[in-house]
């Protein structure tokens, strides 16, 4: 074993190459720096190597060429250190060879490691991370699958990196869209639900599917309301304004935060049908929160820290009552908090949640995974919060994500164009199982093994398709594509995942195991195993970078590129059929740390993998 195979991990190599460079600019030109100052890379694979130095900064050092500079410092390098075996310079590059004793110690001391990767949980110091936050007008669309998907991986990854995550859900259950939904139910629907408030087979939906649907029916009404009264001269807004059905939804809204029972009563009535089916979407997805605030526990905080506002004289209260916030020393418009009735705003509850937040949990961080549209919003709320005097207003992160578009357009709520959550899984569901029938798989489509397979299939290329793009990007997504089992999806990699244990399986029945792998030095290792294990010593990096930059994207193209170096190796080189047994051994290792690596990658991504296909 090299003196590096007794650290467990073996994962200090580019920190020893970067105190050796540091050492040699030190002797040879006279010259100190800090080893972070350096630019270590992942070689590039169209060259030779393994690590790569970049020595265009450190000329300023030798005062001599890039490539005379990269060649001084890969000769002291070989010359102190047994792990690199030879180098080559090109142009301002140094790239340097690790030899493959380090990477069979690599391959040995941790592929049976079931933790490898994963950093130990820290309880000192949590973070908080609020996604879904749902309107309890309107059934989950698409626009929440990414919202819930990104907030999920994010809560694992940041688990991995060892933070102590509490995951939390805002429900919107309060406001003038939740009147319009009551007042939609109360002209047009009062006699179609039951005194038990059960909702009748007359509906034939889902809570929240038939909830949503009188948010659109109320919308519709409106808009044919607001275009008549525009008809007799009015303006838009005027026409808004003067709407009876404006007007009827504000007097609801104004007798609910009176707290009028009967409206209550009402509410309490709605929302709970709209939580019951939350609540199927949700278990479907494979989504829980450790909490669930709700907006019409919050908003009276919000109005308390306003008055406490008023009181420092941070905010401004109108002739006409309404309270605003002047944000002209920070480049922002003037911000209202409270209207001239005294009903609440978005920011107002924004307030009040994240000051409960901070009393719940004293996090870290407090991360909102919410829309990109929001960004101005967040940016308002952390000046907003340093303007009360709370320090920790700089913890508040906004993690925003892009619109999911579709291939005839955006989604619409108003107008109900909106892709709804359920049907998109269904949707998945039969994909998957389409898909599959093509490719020849089924024998016995009804069997429940196979409808369990179907569902991790679709979900698989669902969560895939959507985590595999950047966080901040638009996005378009395509069912048929994301199914696909060959390219950059889930099911690629799953169909891995399966083919490894497949693999394993039939070496336990001809009597090999993995376990049989030592790491002789004197084997062979092809360039299509180095690369495999060069991939499985990137792990634990990209889970670090995934979390420093709370991007799923980088642990699911981490997987992609994965699962297509094993394919390729899989297609070229033999392992059962190898007659050398160290061979054989190390390629059942080098499998076993693959598919162990893929599974605890994609679960990071809350995506399952099969054991069969």
């Amino acid at each position: 074993m090299l003196i590096f195979g007794v650290l467990k991990l073996i994962l200090m190599i580019e920190k020893i190459l970067a105190e050796k460079a540091v050492g040699a600019i030190r002797q040879i030109f006279g010259h100190s720096i800090e080893p972070a100052a350096l630019n270590i890379q992942k070689t590039r694979p169209e060259f030779e190597g393994d690590f790569t130095i970049v020595v265009f900064p450190l000329t300023r050092f030798s005062q001599k060429s890039p490539e005379e500079t990269g060649s001084i410092l890969g000769q002291f390098i070989l010359e102190n250190l047994d792990v690199v075996s030879s180098y080559n310079v090109i142009k301002g590059f140094l790239n340097l060879i690790i030899n493959k004793e380090f990477w069979l110690d690599f391959l040995s001391d941790n592929y049976t490691d079931q933790t490898f990767g994963l950093t130990p949980v820290d309880e000192s110091q949590p973070v908080v991370i609020e996604y879904s936050s749902p309107n309890t007008n309107k059934p989950l669309h698409l626009g929440h699958v990414r919202n819930n998907l990104i907030g999920w991986a994010l809560s694992e990854i940041l688990t991995a990196n060892g933070k102590k995550v509490f995951r939390v859900n805002l429900v919107n259950d309060r406001g003038i869209h939740i009147c319009k939904t009551m007042l939609a139910y109360m002209k047009w629907h009062r006699d179609e639900i039951p005194a038990s408030g059960e909702i009748p087979v007359l509906a034939g939906m889902k809570g929240d599917k038939f909830v949503g649907q009188l948010y659109v029916q109320y919308e519709q009404a409106a808009k044919k309301e607001r275009a008549e009264l525009m008809a007799t001269g009015l303006t838009e807004e005027d026409a808004y304004r003067q709407s009876p059905l404006t007007l009827e939804a504000l007097e609801l809204l104004n007798q609910w935060e009176a707290g009028d029972k009967g409206v209550r009563e009402l509410w309490q009535t709605m929302n709970q049908w709209v939580y019951e089916g939350f609540e199927q979407t949700y278990r479907r997805l494979g989504i829980t929160f450790d909490k669930i605030y709700h907006e019409s526990d919050t908003y009276l905080l919000g109005k308390e820290l306003v008055q406490e506002g008023i009181e420092k004289g941070v905010f401004m209260k109108k002739d006409d009552g309404s309270v605003w916030v002047d944000l002209s020393a920070d480049n922002m418009d003037e911000k209202l908090l409270l209207r001239s009735d005294g009903t609440s705003v978005y920011i107002t509850q924004d307030l009040g949640t994240a000051q409960l937040r901070f009393d719940d949990f004293q996090p870290e961080q407090l991360l909102y995974v919410v829309g990109n549209e929001q960004i101005y919003h967040f940016d308002v709320l952390k000046v907003v919060l340093k303007m009360l005097g709370r320090e920790w207003a700089e913890r508040v992160v906004h993690v925003s994500y892009g619109m999911v578009e579709l291939p005839q357009g955006k989604m619409k709520s108003r107008e109900g164009t909106v892709v709804d959550a359920d049907d998109l899984m269904d949707e998945m569901f039969r994909t998957a199982k389409k898909t599959t029938a093509e490719l020849g798989k089924l024998d016995n489509p009804d069997d429940q093994e196979w409808q369990e397979l179907f569902e991790m299939l679709g979900m698989g290329a669902l969560k895939y398709f959507i985590l595999k793009v950047d966080p901040k990007k638009n996005m378009l997504f395509n069912p048929e594509e994301s199914i696909d089992f060959n390219g950059n999806t889930g099911p690629f990699i799953q169909y891995t995942h399966a083919r490894i244990r497949s693999l394993l399986r039939k070496a336990e029945g001809k009597g090999y195991s993995a376990a049989d792998f030592i790491a002789d030095q004197l084997v062979e290792v092809h360039p299509k195993e180095k690369e495999i294990i060069r991939l499985l010593y990137d792990f634990p990096g990209v889970v670090a970078e995934a979390g420093k930059n709370l991007s799923p994207a980088i642990i699911a193209n981490y997987c992609y590129e994965l699962a297509r170096e094993y394919n390729q190796f899989y297609q070229e080189i033999p392992v059962l059929r190898e007659t050398d047994k160290k061979k054989l051994f190390l390629r059942l290792a080098l499998s076993l740390f693959t598919g162990d690596v893929l599974r605890r990658a994609m679960g990071l991504l809350g995506i399952s993998v099969p054991e069969k296909m």
